[in-house]
């Protein structure tokens, strides 16, 4: 489905993330984070726009510890945009979507 944002965690981030053929934006979130529900419809809005280039998941950070941890998650939100199974840009705090999609097109082109 277009647009959708798909919920990964500790156990399936390897699958959904690490070996996927297609770059992901990882949204490291948690449900009491203001500034992560900020951030969503702009994470959902980017899911929208580059469906079929880009995959976008969200990973709870209070249910996934492990995840945050093997990437060193320390504030929310965080983005990691991952290609070939490598964190390739980092995204910490709440910025517009032009911003971010000005972060995701320098590695997607």
């Amino acid at each position: 489905m277009a647009g959708q944002v798909a919920d990964v965690t500790d156990t399936t981030f390897d699958t959904e993330v690490l070996k996927s053929d297609t770059p992901v934006l990882v949204d490291f979130w948690a449900p009491w984070c203001g500034p992560c529900k900020m951030l969503a419809p702009t994470v959902e809005a980017i899911a929208t726009d580059y469906a079929g280039k880009l995959r976008v998941v969200k990973v709870n950070t209070d249910e996934s510890r492990q995840s945050a941890m093997n990437y060193r998650i320390e504030g929310i939100p965080t983005l990691l945009l991952f290609k070939g199974g490598q964190p390739v840009e980092r995204v910490v705090g709440v910025l517009k979507k032009d911003q971010l999609a000005a972060k995701i097109d320098k590695h997607l082109a």
